[in-house]
């Protein structure tokens, strides 16, 4: 788990060189450092969402794609990762083996993003990006199974109940196939279910393939212990997306932001700890998505439509948390030009990994 580390006795040019070579990657994304370079700083990987204003950019002025595989792993390796979380599709067989001895060679992990089958003519979809990911050497697949997030995205209790009973479908056509290719299978609780509706489900699956993507903010927005939510997961992990927040009141409820690993209001070493000890080998990779601060309506009739049972004291607990830990205030990223939204999303990045390796040592 715990990252390689750069030499303190580092002398001025190997420095230089290496900061160069950094800097190169930012800003081409594509690695300029060579199989000799720099360690990683953290065992911690980046989820490509990390970097969607990067991308944009380099789409702009490079016409390239950042979230193309090999080139995002090149890029991470640049910042000092350990790893990615990304978005596969089907590679040939050439494509794939590349990808994999670089993974290897630099000591990386490769996570897939995988959505699972819609229905039955789908499953053939999902069987070849499985294939693909076992054949680059993946060790688990993300995916989500509920379209956004509940308290936006459904009016009705029934209506999120027909999507859950959806979610489920879907998840009873995968265990199969990941089964038959030995693929973990993590699905992130993805401000969807509550804790307790997520291990009911993945018992009924009752697939040793089918277990959880534990993103440790998600479910504060659905007035969840963040802390409680990853040891209730933790025997199910197979992927972790570490996330801080940072959180203020409004009218209707509170502002939840993702700032940089250390800035927010979690016990991340606690986390971190509670799911090493639950799954030693499990990845962490950052999901950090440079943004405006989300609106979480908790003081708002609309919010409670699809949370019949949630008791009062979770109420309680949430607002409070958010009462004594409020941040004065959050930028607008969103207003920014784009070179201005790199800059902010690189600082966030480059800080979380600094931290992942010198404070949480993985």
């Amino acid at each position: 788990m715990v990252g390689e580390r750069s030499s303190p006795a580092m002398n001025r040019r190997r420095a230089l060189s290496v900061l160069g070579a950094a800097a190169a990657a930012a800003t081409f994304g594509r690695s300029a450092i060579g199989d000799d370079g720099p360690p990683r700083r953290t065992g911690m990987g980046l989820v490509i969402y990390c970097q969607r204003y990067r991308r944009e950019q380099l789409k702009q002025q490079e016409n390239v794609d950042l979230y193309e595989p090999l080139r995002f792993l090149e890029h991470c390796r640049g910042l000092g990762a350990g790893g990615i979380q990304a978005g596969l599709g089907v590679l040939d067989a050439s494509d794939a083996n590349r990808l994999r001895k670089q993974a290897d060679a630099w000591n990386t992990y490769v996570e897939a993003i995988i959505k699972p089958p819609k229905d039955d003519a789908d499953e053939e979809r999902f069987e070849a990006e499985v294939r693909t990911a076992k054949e680059v050497g993946a060790v688990a697949a993300r995916t989500t199974i509920i379209p956004g997030r509940r308290y936006e995205r459904f009016d009705t209790l029934a209506e999120y109940r027909r999507y859950s009973a959806r979610g489920r479908k879907m998840l009873e056509r995968a265990a199969p196939i990941v089964e038959k290719h030995r693929l973990p299978f993590a699905v992130e609780n993805h401000k969807d279910h509550r804790t307790d509706e997520r291990v009911a489900l993945f018992e009924h699956v009752g697939s040793e393939y089918v277990g959880a993507c534990i993103d440790t903010g998600n479910t504060f927005a659905l007035l969840e212990d963040a802390q409680e939510t990853v040891a209730a997961l933790a025997p199910w992990a197979f992927s972790v997306h570490l996330k801080d927040q940072g959180v203020k009141e409004y009218e209707d409820g509170f502002l939840l932001a993702e700032v940089p690993l250390g800035r927010g209001i979690f016990d991340l070493k606690r986390m971190v700890e509670t799911l090493v000890k639950a799954k030693p080998d499990v990845r962490f990779s950052l999901e950090l998505i440079t943004r405006n601060a989300l609106k979480v309506p908790v003081l708002t009739d609309g919010y409670w439509a699809t949370f019949p049972d949630i008791p009062g004291h979770d109420l309680a607990r949430t607002m409070r948390t958010v009462r004594e830990n409020s941040t004065e205030s959050f930028p607008d990223v969103e207003s920014l030009p784009l070179d201005k939204q790199v800059a902010v999303e690189e600082r966030n990045v480059r800080e979380s990994i600094e931290y992942a390796g010198n404070v949480l040592k993985i």
